[in-house]
């Protein structure tokens, strides 16, 4: 049992090595809050993953703290001695809000898992001590230098190229790609900005061998998305669209998908991107870690999923120089053959460095029962 008797807020910012586009934005620096809970025996940290605005899902940053500050820390005080497996059903009297809910829930496992010493890898029955890399590319203003960076990262090594694509930034990215590499595992992101009247777009990328077209269509729609899945040869991935164990099934039921994204902050945590992983293991489809260009704090979090047994694609568990000069820890770094080390330490087995961490925190506050 745990009792949590302080949780600590930060905001942080770390700038990105270079600008990430996708169909919702642009970003030039990593905006994020960190959660560091006190219990009776340890420290446990957890990461947002929500952003500045609500682009990619409802929540963001301002709205993730108000709703910590102002329902979940206090439930949280409230149950005294509990489990982080328990959490879920303290939680349960706010509805959704599923990326707040995740930064006390990972943290609270953290400083569980950091008491007695075992590793969140150990804990979620990982099999695997290194996990494939694959690496997320946003649109670039030409097709050339989009062309650069793929020469880039393969050439450091990544096993599987995704691009971001939008309506009149696809056909003619997708097929450059794939005729300067015929033989590479590459996939594209819609983020959610097609429909069925795209069909024309959907029938080109259908010709270019892709690993998976991901999310192309609106977050709320399986039914179209099944729809699609039946026309296209390629296999869908779904990731805005599953937010709990429940929608993957569902998804996998009706056809909307042959692939899904994991992302535990997504989905409301370590414990329910578990229970998405077994729901798709066992109707087997294959999973994935996406990324949400996390810190240390959560790319940790994420290398210790993908050691899952079901995780058999590469995920977006890019090295930290993929986007920050200098990460909040250490840096997580892939090796030449384009895997990367599963943290091994109790908890999430990093730390944040305490310069570093007051350099990058633009905010702090202080929750106390």
């Amino acid at each position: 049992m745990t009792r949590v008797h302080a949780i600590e807020i930060r905001f942080v910012s770390l700038p990105l090595v270079r600008p990430f586009r996708t169909s919702f934005g642009t970003s030039i620096s990593k905006v994020c809050l960190l959660a560091r809970v006190e219990t009776d025996s340890a420290v446990g940290w957890g990461e947002c993953v929500a952003d500045v605005e609500p682009g990619f899902s409802e929540e963001w940053n301002d709205g993730a703290f108000l709703a910590i500050r102002d329902f979940l820390a206090p439930a949280l005080f409230r149950a005294g001695d509990v489990k982080a497996r328990e959490l879920d059903m303290v939680f349960g009297f706010v509805r959704g809000n599923r990326m707040a809910k995740a930064t006390l829930i990972d943290a609270v496992l953290d400083a569980e898992l950091r008491a007695r010493g075992e590793s969140l890898a150990s804990f979620l029955d990982a099999e695997k001590d290194r996990v494939e890399c694959g690496v997320s590319l946003g649109i670039t203003p030409t097709t050339e230098q989009l062309l650069e960076q793929v020469q880039e990262h393969l050439d450091q090594g990544y096993r599987r190229i995704k691009l971001k694509i939008e309506p009149g930034t696809d056909v003619e990215r997708v097929e450059a790609v794939r005729a300067a590499h015929p033989d590479i595992a590459l996939s594209v992101d819609a983020n959610a900005a097609y429909t069925l009247e795209d069909m024309a777009v959907f029938d080109a990328l259908d010709g270019f061998g892709l690993l998976m077209i991901e999310q192309p269509l609106h977050h709320e729609d399986l039914v179209r998305h099944a729809e699609l899945q039946r026309r296209l040869a390629t296999d869908l991935c779904l990731d805005e669209s599953i937010r709990s164990a429940a929608d993957a099934t569902a998804a996998i039921e009706i056809g909307a998908c042959r692939v899904v994204n994991v992302k535990q902050g997504r989905v409301g945590g370590v414990f329910e991107a578990r229970r998405v992983h077994d729901a798709c293991r066992v109707a087997g489809v294959p999973v994935w870690c996406g990324g949400m260009l996390e810190t240390g704090i959560g790319r940790a979090t994420n290398l210790a999923l993908a050691a899952m047994p079901g995780f058999s694609l590469p995920g977006d568990t890019s090295a930290s120089s993929r986007y920050f000069d200098e990460d909040l820890t250490e840096p997580f770094v892939m090796a030449p053959d384009g895997t990367m080390a599963v943290p091994a330490g109790p908890g999430i087995g990093v730390d944040p460095h305490p310069d570093r961490l007051r350099t990058c925190t633009t905010r702090t506050e202080l929750l106390r029962p």
